[in-house]
């Protein structure tokens, strides 16, 4: 009995010793294969990048399509001074359908002047029964704060509210 357990834990331990070198040796590949890594915030058209002007996160977002006013179809609530940038509430509520040919598919916050100008993307589906969003954003100074509605078929809508920061709540964008 002694020599059977002693003869299985050998093949289990020579397993896992083969599997071991199998993975450092796969792993220790990757240095003769470089640009193979993923880079997820570089390709992905939803994500925000450091250091992004407003103008290229706009264009990244949305390309050269026409942003419409959105005055009577979008409200926004957010304070006209926040005394904390670190922690301002907004809402926005549409009332624009969820339903139907013509939908809401996505809501964007941006804020104009952070460092990273997109704060929240939100999607909708027919289950949503409203394109509502309540949460809370970080402001890095006194800016613009804009959102964006995404029609399924393409249309935006948007409007934008001024918001006087007293702290700033996030790093601020580099000058130049």
């Amino acid at each position: 009995m002694a020599n059977f357990l002693n003869s299985d834990f050998k093949s289990t331990r020579r397993a896992f010793m083969r599997f071991a070198v199998a993975a450092v040796g796969l792993s220790s590949l990757r240095r003769f294969f470089p640009g193979n890594e993923v880079f997820a915030q570089a390709n992905s058209s939803g994500m925000p990048l450091p250091d992004e002007p407003v103008e290229a996160t706009m264009k990244r977002l949305f390309g050269n399509r026409t942003i419409s006013s959105g005055e009577g179809k979008i409200k926004i609530e957010l304070p006209q001074i926040a005394e904390d940038g670190g922690n301002v509430a907004i809402t926005v509520d549409a009332s624009l359908p969820v339903t139907g040919a013509t939908h809401v598919s996505h809501l964007y916050i941006v804020a104009d002047k952070n460092r990273r100008p997109m704060l929240a993307k939100f999607s909708f589906t027919a289950d949503s029964g409203r394109a509502f969003a309540s949460t809370s954003i970080r402001l890095a100074t006194t800016t613009d704060v804009r959102a964006v509605v995404e029609m399924n078929d393409g249309k935006l809508f948007a409007v934008s509210k001024n918001v006087r920061v007293t702290i700033s709540g996030c790093d601020l964008p580099p000058a130049g």
